[in-house]
Formats: C-alpha cells, structure tokens, sequence
C-alpha cells in the first residue's frame, strides 16, 4: 500500500497521507526494534494474557511480542503464579475505588536489544506502567494505556506520591521509537526518559485528557471522594470553599505533567539526552511539553489542545475570586495544589528545545527557559520556536520567537542564544507538514487503532515512497 486514506472526523475534507509518512524519523531514527521476523518464527510471541506476556518479556531471545487483546495488569488482576520477576507490584493505591480494587502493577523491560511489541488493533494495557531499563533497539507501537490516576491527598494535589507513568525511558536505554500509541490521563508523567537515555523518537502518539463523562475514570474518582468528603482534607477544603463537583471535575480533567526529560538535576547522564517528539496531539495537557535537563530536544508538528483545560482555568479563577482571601491564600501559597497550569516546552540546564510547525491553542506559555533559578545561568537552557500558531483567549500569533515582542513566553530568565547541545545541526532529515495541516492529520491519524494496514507493517520502520506526494502532504526536508 502506497497511500493512507484517512478522514479527521469534524473536518470538511479527506487528508491522503503516504504511508511513507509514518517513517521513522527523528533521534531514533536508526532503531530496528526485532525486526522483521515472520510469524512462525520462534521468537515471534503472541500474547493473550498476563501469563504468555510475562513469559515473553522474561526471554531473552524475543524478538516481537504482538499483543492481541486489552490486558489488565494491575497487581490484583494477574494471576498469583504470574506476581513475580518481569511484573512488579507498584506503589499501592489510596483512593481510586477502581485501583483499590485492581491494585497498580509494574512491567520491567531490562535488558532487551532488539523486541517489538504492538498490537494489530490498538489493543489498551490498564493499570500498569512500562520500565524500560538498559534496553536497545526497542519499538513500541500501536497500543494504549489508560487507567493510571487517582486524587492526590498525599501530597496535597502535588502528585509526588505515587511514580506511576506509563512508560519510563530509563538506564541509558538508546534507539527506541515509541509510535500510534494513546495514552489516559496518568497520576505522575505520561512518558518520560531519563538516566541518560538516547536516540528516543516519540510519534503519531495520542495523549488525552479525561472526557469528564458520566462514568469517566475521573468522574468516578470524584463520585467516591465526594460520598464522604470530610474524610480527605484537600477535597473537602474545595467543597467547603465553594468548588461543585462539576467545577472539580471540570479542573481535575487535564493531564498535570507531560514528558521529563531527564528527571535528576544536573546529572552529567543529563548531557546525552536526545529525543525527537513529532506528529503527536495532545489533549488537556498542562505542563511539560517537555521538560527538559540538559541534552537535546526536537519538536515538530504536533498540536496542543488546551481548549477545556483554557475554559477550566476560567472556571477555577471565578471561583477563586469568591472565596474568602484565607482560604483563598491557601490555594496560592502551595498548602494545596489545585488548578491548571497553561505551560508548552520548558528547556533548562543548557539544553536545547527547538520546536517548529506546531499549534498550541490554550497553552499560556508556550516557552520557557528556567524552572530553578532564573537569577542563576547554570538552570537556564536555550529554546527556540519556528512558525507555530498560537491561540490564547483572544490573543492570536503566527510566527517564530525571534519575532519581536512574541506572545509565547513568558520566558523567565536572559534568553540564551540557540544553539544544540554537542553538535551544530541535527543529524538527521526529516519531512514536516506545514502548520495548517497538523491539526487535521493528528485527528485522522495519530494514536493507538486509528490507522489500518496489513499486520507486517507494524514491524517496519520504512515503507515505499510514491512517485510524489500530493499537495495535501508537502515535504520539507532539512
């Protein structure tokens, strides 16, 4: 197949996309996962239950894991015989009636060069996070993740008590390429690298908020807390402030905390850092995207949709407004952490954050450049943007930050001039959409079981170029 058809639903028209245009690109772009074996290949796995996916992550001779239907992998929902080696138990959940009842598992990929694992159809891994340690030549794609929040009494809204991320990048893991895959509203990052992890690409992927429905993961967190709201502190403190239960509802939605890239501050590991983010929307997502120590971050063609996490932050300064100035002071001097945080990319400790074509409608401040110390040069990174379109309320921008008086700060420290970190230009090409045509081929085709195509293509990290791409998709090669 040399074409994709696709239809953004709520768009007036079809976007044809090559299949070319799924490449992999970007720091990772070298990754070859395990290959292009057949299916009758003993070191093919297919995967049906907790049980075959631990024997396979287990052996180190796998070479492709295709999972073919959701699996639940909280600590509770695997088999007793199953709770050992590869699965993990994660810190245990407080408040989440779902989690309390399924427990948190965690899956450890060590040590692994050269594995795949996707699935045909999309298929969600619930309750459990990925950890990736020491792993090379690793794909991931074409799976969701979902169902890793909880409220944060713990940390009064803080959310540093329970590590669970879906997928953590870790232990100088290098050339891994995660790909169409979704992810759920998650209790601490979404995806993360750190511990000097390199050659990572992160595309086409699909990161949403929580849809604030009537049986939403949210929502049935809120509905638990508010049967008794005396017993938790934070949550209480809100109720009897004035908050209803649709405004916490309405705040709690977002996503907090995006990529980490590079979770220790100035670790010397931090310098080698590199990862590619392109093609991925994202949904209600408040902070971190990303935030960077040190290394070298690439971001091209991905959208920003703040648009209700935008009209919760207006709902959230309503209500603040209200409240009496003592209970108000404690949701700004930090004794609780509630409300919504309008951040874009953040480069810090000399790193490099470039990001370019890309949309951001209800992201306040779509760069910074120091989360320390702005008084201080050792936390300040260099950040630049390049034609990204900007909504915000009725604030409207297109253009670069080297536009005079640009609107995409604020930009907390003496801005660094651009430059990467270790070399002089990326080392690679890449083809890039004009900004206009991002948000209507995100909505069609990134994420987990948007796109279909013969099984085999999801072991590949090249497919055929046609003669020439149609005007719809023009490429610009740098």
């Amino acid at each position: 197949m040399a074409w994709c058809l696709i239809f953004a639903v709520g768009a007036s028209a079809a976007a044809v996309v090559a299949d070319s245009a799924y490449d992999l690109s970007g720091f990772g772009r070298l990754t070859t996962g395990g290959g292009e074996i057949p299916e009758t290949d003993p070191h093919y796995r297919r995967v049906s239950t907790p049980a075959e996916f631990r024997a396979a992550i287990t052996d180190p001779k796998t070479k492709v894991i295709e999972i073919m239907n959701d699996l639940n992998l909280g600590w509770n929902e695997i088999p007793a015989a199953e709770r050992k080696g590869r699965f993990r138990q994660n810190t245990p959940p407080k408040l989440h009636p779902v989690l309390l009842v399924t427990g948190v598992g965690q899956i450890d990929l060590q040590d692994f060069k050269g594995l795949t694992i996707f699935s045909a159809n999309g298929a969600r891994i619930r309750h459990a996070g990925l950890n990736i340690k020491r792993c090379h030549q690793l794909i991931i794609r074409n799976l969701a993740f979902d169902e890793l929040w909880e409220w944060d009494e713990a940390t009064k809204g803080n959310y540093d008590s329970n590590d669970w991320d879906y997928i953590a990048v870790d232990n100088a893991s290098s050339n891994v390429w995660i790909d169409h895959c979704s992810f759920g509203k998650a209790y601490d990052g979404v995806l993360e690298v750190k511990g000097g992890s390199n050659n990572v690409t992160v595309s086409w992927c699909r990161f949403l908020e929580d849809d604030g429905g009537t049986n939403s993961w949210v929502r049935q967190q809120i509905v638990a807390l508010e049967s008794n709201p005396g017993a938790h502190p934070m949550y209480g403190f809100l109720r009897a402030g004035g908050f209803s239960v649709e405004e916490i509802v309405a705040i709690s939605r977002p996503q907090k905390k995006g990529h980490l890239i590079g979770a220790t501050a100035f670790s010397s590991a931090n310098a080698g850092l590199s990862v590619t983010l392109h093609h991925n929307l994202y949904v209600g997502m408040q902070d971190r995207i990303p935030r960077l120590r040190g290394g070298n971050v690439h971001v091209f063609n991905i959208q920003v949709d703040n648009r209700n996490a935008y009209a919760a932050k207006l709902r959230y300064d309503a209500r603040l407004a209200r409240m009496s100035a003592e209970n108000a002071a404690k949701l700004t001097n930090g004794t609780y952490h509630f409300g919504v945080t309008l951040n874009g990319a953040i480069a810090t400790e000399g790193g490099a954050v470039l990001v370019e074509n890309s949309c951001f409608e209800g992201v306040r401040s779509v760069l910074r450049n120091n989360q320390g110390d702005a008084g201080n040069p050792a936390h300040t990174g260099k950040i630049r943007a390049m034609d990204v379109r900007y909504v915000y309320g009725a604030a409207k921008f297109r253009g670069d930050s080297d536009t005079p008086d640009h609107p995409l700060g604020p930009v907390q420290a003496p801005a660094l001039p651009f430059a990467w970190t270790g070399f002089e230009a990326l080392p690679y090409d890449y083809a890039r959409d004009e900004t206009e045509q991002v948000p209507v081929l995100l909505a069609a085709g990134a994420g987990a079981g948007r796109i279909v195509w013969p099984k085999r293509n999801w072991l590949k990290t090249r497919y055929p170029k046609p003669a020439a791409l149609p005007p719809e998709r023009p490429a610009v090669l740098r």
